[in-house]
Parts: structure tokens; sequence; C-alpha cells
């Protein structure tokens, strides 16, 4: 490998697919500056290239002074900031929104044109949801600093870490029911981490090619809600009721969930905001918009059949070493 002598500054970089995104720059040579609230945490990220490639980095979306340190020198920002609960201070408006403005003025003060922004499908200022709302809000104020960034919008991603695919089968190890929100009618366009940071990758090697336009990533499949968790209980081979909850039912669980969540180190299982969310179908080309899709990148994406599997497999009784087939209680 050639290293190269553009310095990428990733915002995000030790979250889950930040950490797909730094090895995807790392493997084609760009030296990365990976920004992160907690760099001492974040030491898994320096193997991903030679010794010196990539460099750590406090900042928080937060302080003004930090983000300015962390895109000094830089020849593109990606900026991957996003929460699915929050958390105090940790807030979708504090980050998703004013947060990601802050980090693209910082970047045109410094004279960055090259910028990619992870949204969301789903990202809109009049959403009912907290979390699109600030994400379509944040897309605004990035879009109005920089005119030629890139603006990125994955369905759910999973991959090894991911939130979702994980979250329901710990859960079918010890729950007799998973929950279906709504009948488990919402459609899901699931795409890889990997893909995902392909075309952060492709975005910050041909800024002339993407610049300016905002792109839907969805994966080679559609699946709905209910489809999903009948999928993740044959992977790992357990027998679970499949239980409806209506929207109005889900509320309660969610506000339960958000109090469990205030605890320290306990992640909600449920938001109310998720549930609003899970009310509209997660896939690419239900807008009005003039969007461009994630075919744009020219990637061979990768299945929920090929990769989910491969780390589904802790779930089931005996692991990675069960050799039975069927399914079990």
């Amino acid at each position: 490998m050639t290293l190269r002598n553009e310095m990428i500054t990733v915002f995000g970089a030790s979250g889950f697919i930040g950490r797909y995104v730094v090895r995807e720059l790392a493997k084609a040579g760009y030296r990365v500056r990976a920004a992160t609230r907690r760099p001492h945490l974040a030491h898994e990220l320096k193997p991903m290239g030679v010794v010196g490639q990539v460099q750590l980095i406090q900042a928080n979306l937060r302080n003004e002074d930090s983000v300015r340190r962390a895109v000094d020198g830089a020849h593109a920002v990606v900026n991957l900031v996003g929460i699915l609960a929050q958390s105090g201070k940790q807030n979708f408006q504090s980050l998703q929104a004013e947060g990601a403005g802050l980090v693209a003025k910082c970047a045109a003060e410094a004279g960055i044109t090259n910028f990619v922004q992870i949204s969301a499908i789903g990202a809109d200022e009049d959403s009912a949801s907290e979390y699109a709302r600030t994400k379509a809000l944040g897309e605004k104020a990035v879009r109005e600093a920089i005119p030629s960034s890139v603006i990125l919008r994955p369905s759910i991603v999973f991959g090894t870490e991911d939130g979702f695919f994980n979250k329901f089968g710990s859960m079918a190890r010890f729950a007799p029911a998973l929950p279906l929100i709504g009948g488990g009618k919402t459609r899901f366009e699931p795409i890889f981490a990997g893909d995902v940071a392909q075309c952060v990758l492709k975005a910050v090697e041909s800024p002339s090619k993407y610049a300016g336009r905002t792109y839907e990533l969805g994966g080679p499949g559609i699946y709905t809600f209910k489809e999903i968790l009948e999928f993740i209980l044959t992977t790992i081979r357990r027998k679970r009721l499949l239980a409806p909850v209506p929207f109005f039912a889900a509320y309660p669980l969610g506000m339960v969930g958000e109090i469990l969540g205030a605890l320290p180190f306990v992640e909600p299982f449920l938001t109310r905001d998720q549930v609003t969310l899970l009310k509209s179908d997660n896939v690419s080309g239900l807008t009005d918009e003039d969007l461009g899709s994630v075919k744009d990148f020219g990637i061979d994406l990768e299945s929920v059949e090929a990769i989910p599997p491969t780390y589904l497999v802790r779930y089931r009784k005996g692991g990675q070493f069960s050799e039975d087939p069927e399914m079990i209680a």
C-alpha cells in the first residue's frame, strides 16, 4: 500500500459505522484523523492502518475549539456522529442538528469543500420523530455551509457490532416473545456497514462526481420487520412467539425503555421516538426529492443472508459450537 499525503478527519470514528469508514480510508492509503470524544477508548482504530497512519484526537461536537483543531489541515471531512437514543447533553438537537452544522461551519472556514455527511433515510424537517427531524436539520446546516457536500442516507445498517440484529438476537436468548411493533409491517432496506464505508470512500475520492447531491443507501433486499425477526430466530435456531404490539401500546413500552436507559450503562431497548420512526417505511425512493441511490456508487452489495449469520451465531444455544440444526426453546 502506498500512503497518500491527504489527511481525512472522521468525526464519530469510534462508532459502529465509523470503524468501517476508518478501515476503508486506511486501506485506500489515506492518513486518518479519528475524532472522538474519548480517544483513550478508541485504540482499536490505530491497527487499522500502518504505524502512524491513524491518529486519534479528542473532539466534542458541543465544543467548537475541539472541532476546529480536528479539521485543521484536513483534505476532507466525514461526519458520522449520530445517536438512536438521547442521554443528558448527548441529545438529537445538540449532535445531529447543531453538531453537524458546527462541523461543516468549521470545515468551511478552514477552506474544506470535500465533506461527507451521514444522515438517514426518512430525514424530514416536518417529521414527528425528533431523530428524523434533527437529521434533516443537520443536512440543511451542512449544505448551507458547504454546498458541495455529499449527504448519504442509509437505511438500517448491519454489521458485527450493529444495534439492530444483535439487539433482537440477544433478546431472544431470554425473552419468551419478541415484539412486533405495529404488527411488524414496517419495511426496511438493510445495508452492510462495509458498503456504506465504500460509498464514503468513493465520495471522498471523487468529490466532483458526487458533490452537492443526496444519496439514499439501501441494500439488495427489502424486508418487513416481521421477516427480519423471523430470519434472526431461524438463524439462531430458537423458537419464540412474535407478539403484535399496536403502536398505541408500544409508546408506554418506549417510556419504560427511556426510564431504564437513564440508568448508568443501560441501553434502552426501545424509545417513544423509535416507535414513531417505525410508523414509516425505511426504504429508498419514497420521497419526491431528486435523490441519488447506492447504484450511483457502483459497488457489489452484501446481503442480509450473507453477513448477519456470521455474528448471530453467538446467540445460538452452544454458540458457534452448536451442532443441533433443530429449532430449540
